[in-house]
């Protein structure tokens, strides 16, 4: 896949991402019920909001760390190592920093 075409999957992530935080923001702005039983569940789906917004927070982090290695020259490189990160691996993961050797070395 073409680097042209990592940017765009990277930039439509992006937009589907900011969409959903936008979604979750509004959804925490409406008010909450005066029922007990209800304010429970809403407290439940508050919990669920907040793990989808923070796991899209983070993604959108590394999207944006993705297009700014793309404005340097450096998104083919793994981070790490500096070595080809693989057009096959950059596919499946766009917003990945490290080549496949790397991401599997034990910390």
């Amino acid at each position: 896949m073409p680097l042209q075409q990592l940017k765009h999957k990277l930039l439509v992530q992006k937009v589907q991402l900011e969409r959903q935080l936008n979604a979750i923001h509004d959804d925490f702005q409406q008010g909450r019920s005066a029922d007990a039983a209800e304010q429970a569940a809403e407290r439940e789906n508050e919990q669920v909001l907040n793990s989808l917004e923070y796991n899209a927070a983070e993604e959108l982090k590394q999207i944006d760390i993705a297009l700014q290695r793309m404005e340097h020259g450096e998104y083919l490189n793994c981070s790490q190592c500096g070595e080809d990160i693989g057009l096959e691996r950059l596919n499946a993961v766009p917003f990945t920093t490290l080549c496949i050797s790397c991401a599997n070395t034990p910390v």
